[in-house]
């Protein structure tokens, strides 16, 4: 009964922290604009690093006798994929009036953070070195998930006050999504799959979003040192928890 109580303060602890994160990232994005780029340099570091460092290889042994390495594998591709796919229709379908587009494209990223949540959630019922640097993964992307919020909140309504919302509503997702994990009980087999697809949606967020997007807005040595920052912390993080 101790450990389900420290567990519940731990999680407890990552959901307030993944709200003030966002808070942050969203109030740098309206006040420090010509540091994001940095801010969305380590992120990409530290989702790669957390996918292919962390989720893909927990995956690997929890999902070994169930689905085997190939079948985890392909499900880490499909995770990839298929979040790719949603991104890119979201954003078709988000070609419209602007101050719609500016709704849609907060609104979605309140749903991935959800996710988020959950993902933290499950993390920790592989185990506590998986969910601490799923954690930090989530903890560091949002930063970057707050100034994205508003950036496309400002982009199609020009109103702080509406971008101040949508960024409360993406600050309060990842606790909403950790207390849904805690209803939620899957076997080895279907863990390893999660992770799986959580290590390919989080390869798609870093090598398609944040890594393009870093660049983009700032093409300089410190950006690239930042994401190299980013992948190293959570390797050391792995390294520490002794995943």
């Amino acid at each position: 009964m101790a450990m389900a109580h420290q567990s519940d303060a731990v999680l407890a602890a990552v959901g307030l922290a993944a709200c003030v994160a966002t808070v942050v990232g969203g109030t740098m994005a309206l006040w420090l604009a010509d540091r994001i780029h940095l801010i969305l340099g380590f992120s990409a570091g530290a989702v790669v690093g957390v996918a292919l460092l962390d989720l893909a290889p927990e995956a690997l042994t929890l999902g070994r006798e169930a689905v085997g390495v190939q079948g985890v594998m392909t499900v880490v591709a499909i995770g990839f994929l298929v979040y790719l796919i949603v991104g890119r229709t979201l954003a078709m379908l988000s070609r419209g009036e602007a101050r719609h587009r500016g709704h849609f494209g907060a609104a979605s990223l309140a749903a991935h953070s959800v996710l988020d949540g959950v993902g933290i959630g499950l993390g920790f019922q592989a185990s506590a070195a998986v969910g601490l640097a799923l954690a930090v993964a989530v903890l560091v992307h949002d930063l970057a998930d707050g100034a994205n919020t508003v950036n496309l909140s400002l982009e199609g309504s020009g109103d702080r006050r509406i971008a101040g919302r949508w960024l409360a509503a993406d600050a309060v997702a990842p606790l909403v999504g950790i207390v849904a994990s805690r209803f939620i009980t899957p076997p080895a087999g279907v863990l390893a799959v999660v992770l799986a697809l959580f290590a390919g949606f989080f390869l798609c967020i870093g090598a398609s979003d944040l890594l393009p997007e870093s660049h983009r807005r700032h093409p300089r040595p410190w950006t690239t040192v930042a994401t190299v920052l980013g992948a190293a912390m959570i390797w050391g993080v792995v390294r520490l928890s002794g995943s």
